[in-house]
């Protein structure tokens, strides 16, 4: 970086953009992905320089950037372009709760708020604790997240984790350690045999459409297709492994998971 802190950045995801706002040093971001909603101004404050896996480089060049922060092998062809324009880039990797915490604490690092970035995280650390150990009706709600439909693709570590500690059991846990979306693709006979109490669905940023899930060849024997427990929650919230996910996403999650008012 030709300059520390690095004072021009863009950011190819949401989660380094919601942090950088919640770290207040927003002033700092000069372009963002077309996905960032997350706070609102976001979206009239700042240009759009990219979407997930593709990028406007000639857009992000004329920005001057300090420092492009990426995610994942997903970016890794927008990422290799940067760097040959001579981009600083950073590339986070961050795929449980534990890296989405260092995430925060790594950046806060990297534009001079340390200090402000360790009590971020330790607020998450605390409240995530909290919400594990609030007391909730046994038995616990087998849970099955459906991140994509064709071909299913079940939920990733971080929000595994999330399903736990709102008081759920993961449906299908020897998968949550897999990084790669292509290694939680499951067969429908295998989330029929796992009977799960509530499908929770977020297709990456496409509308889930429950009737779809309740047509699929013999899931209406599913204990949440009878009980007709089918829950989006809408990717911005659960899918982008940073503040949101800590937040919204697992309070989503909870609200899914016990409705009733008395196991909030």
């Amino acid at each position: 970086m030709r300059d520390f802190p690095p004072r021009r950045i863009v950011c190819l995801t949401e989660e380094t953009v919601e942090t950088l706002y919640l770290l207040g040093e927003q002033d700092r971001i000069v372009g963002v992905s077309g996905y960032a909603v997350r706070p609102p101004q976001v979206r009239r404050e700042k240009p759009r320089v990219s979407a997930f896996i593709s990028a406007d480089i000639p857009k992000i060049l004329a920005l001057e950037p300090d420092l492009v922060l990426a995610f994942s092998d997903l970016q890794a062809d927008i990422v290799a372009d940067l760097v040959r324009a001579g981009i600083a880039v950073h590339v986070f990797n961050q795929r449980d709760l534990a890296g989405i915490l260092a995430m925060i604490r790594t950046l806060g690092a990297m534009v001079g708020a340390a200090d402000r970035a360790e009590r971020l995280a330790q607020g998450y650390e605390q409240r995530l604790v909290a919400i594990a150990a609030k007391p909730r009706p046994a038995p616990r709600p087998k849970v099955y997240f459906e991140e994509w439909d064709d071909p299913l693709i079940s939920g990733i570590g971080w929000v595994s984790e999330l399903i736990e500690i709102a008081g759920g059991e993961d449906a299908l846990p020897h998968l949550r350690a897999h990084k790669a979306a292509r290694d939680r693709i499951v067969a429908p006979a295998v989330v029929r045999a796992a009977a799960p109490d509530v499908i929770l669905a977020s297709w990456c940023g496409k509308k889930v459409v429950p009737d779809r899930i309740r047509a699929r060849d013999g899931w209406s024997d599913i204990p949440a297709v009878r009980k007709d427990r089918i829950v989006e929650i809408k990717s911005p919230l659960i899918l982008q492994p940073g503040p949101a996910a800590l937040t919204d996403g697992l309070d989503a999650i909870i609200a899914a998971l016990w409705p009733d008012p008395q196991n909030p």
